[in-house]
């Protein structure tokens, strides 16, 4: 089964050509590099607006999409309203993925402390929330990216391999 990826950039200047996306390129490239097989991505870039954004994961989620990424919208301006947009749409929220993204991007900057990513499972599809630059979207998807196959599998969302000497994930061992 291809696995199939929403990809939702949040940025009011990008959705206005004011310049082009670069993270929601990002996502994409890296998860062409990790994920072992065909990936069919649904990408979209829209304003930072919350009933859009709202609007936007729920139809991911019904266009069955194993995952989506969302770019942008996680910090602690007026705006930045992915977190509680994404926590809408949620029934579970996975609080983990926030703590862990924040605890590597400390090692980079101070201001990791004003992120607010998270993520949770709506159906059979597990939402990410990350943040906005390229730079931070990798040092952010390494660390949790080994969790989310095994994730998706309890959820019955698409199986996914990874190039394990690029992108060693866990899933236990079967007994």
């Amino acid at each position: 089964m291809m696995a199939k990826i929403g990809v939702l950039t949040l940025s009011d200047r990008a959705s206005a050509g004011v310049y082009a996306d670069e993270s929601g390129i990002a996502i994409q490239n890296i998860l062409k590099e990790w994920v072992i097989g065909d990936l069919e991505f649904i990408y979209r870039v829209i304003p930072d607006d919350y009933e859009l954004i709202v609007n936007s994961l729920e139809q991911m989620c019904e266009q069955g999409c194993d995952i989506v990424f969302t770019t942008g919208g996680t910090g602690p301006a007026p705006r930045d309203v992915t977190p509680e947009a994404t926590e809408a749409v949620c029934e579970k929220m996975l609080p983990g993925f926030g703590e862990l993204m924040r605890s590597v991007s400390l090692k980079y900057v101070p201001t990791a402390i004003l992120s607010r990513q998270s993520a949770g499972i709506k159906n059979k599809t597990l939402i990410v929330n990350l943040p906005g630059q390229p730079k931070a979207i990798k040092e952010c998807l390494e660390p949790i990216f080994p969790a989310i196959p095994y994730c998706l599998d309890l959820i019955g969302a698409a199986y996914i391999e990874c190039d394990e000497n690029i992108m060693k994930v866990f899933r236990p061992k079967k007994k």
